[in-house]
Order: structure tokens, then sequence, then C-alpha cells
């Protein structure tokens, strides 16, 4: 397959792309201004809300997150030094090299507020109707 065969294929991935990255960067600010949270610091506590018992290894919650494990210890010292008490960090009992976070009942609430201007964002960005129309070509584009 040669290049010119591949650049509707290319050019479709990149709207995609595109359009992804404009919700996230209204998500990143609503969210900034809001609620004081980036969007990595409203999935770690999306993350850890589902998880069993509300909490998660470090580790297990920077690869959810996409983050390197030096970028999350930093995350996870930002959440505690913002002195909202949204997450608690465990030495596990078993293996003292790791390290737990869980969500606590503020972290929770904080959540819980977040989700809600999440939501509504994501609820009007996909009403847009360029979004739609936009979608919707890629994916008959994609699908012939």
């Amino acid at each position: 397959m040669g290049l010119s065969q591949n650049k509707p294929l290319i050019a479709n991935w990149l709207s995609l792309t595109n359009i992804q990255m404009k919700i996230t960067n209204e998500l990143e600010g609503i969210l900034q201004e809001k609620h004081k949270l980036s969007l990595k610091e409203f999935y770690v506590l999306l993350f850890l809300s589902e998880a069993p018992e509300k909490k998660l290894k470090l580790q297990q919650l920077q690869n959810m997150v996409g983050l390197s494990q030096s970028a999350m210890s930093r995350l996870v010292s930002r959440f505690e030094a913002k002195d909202c008490g949204a997450l608690k960090k465990h030495i596990c009992v078993d293996d003292r090299r790791a390290i737990f976070t869980s969500l606590t009942a503020e972290g929770e609430e904080e959540l819980k507020k977040a989700s809600v201007t999440f939501n509504q964002v994501l609820e009007k960005a996909f009403a847009q109707e360029i979004i739609q129309e936009e979608l919707q070509r890629l994916i008959r584009q994609l699908q012939s």
C-alpha cells in the first residue's frame, strides 16, 4: 500500500484526533476553572472510585492514567499539598515497596461535583452539529 493510498486514512485519523484534542482541552480548562482539577487528577479520582475498596497501587494507577512513576507521585503529592483530603497514601503490608492510594469521602464528593461538569462539557461538545457531522463522516469513510 503506497503513501497516496494511505492519505485518506491518515486524514481521517488526524480529524479524529483533532476532535478529541479540542474536547480534551475544553475539559481541562473547565475542570481547572470550576474545580481546580487537571484532567489527569479527575481521572485519578474516577479510577479510584471504580476500584475495589476505592484503592489502587500507584503503579496500577499510573498505567491507567498514562503517567510515568515520577509524574504519578508528583500528582498524588500535589493532591496532598492541596490539603483537600481527596486521597490517602498507604504502604502495602505485604510488599513494603508498594504504595496504595485510596479515595476518601472528600475525594468522592469532589469527584461527584466534577463529574457533573465533565458530563455537561461532553454533552455540549457532542451536541454540536459540526462535531456530529464530522464523526458521522469519519465513520462512513472508515467503514468503506
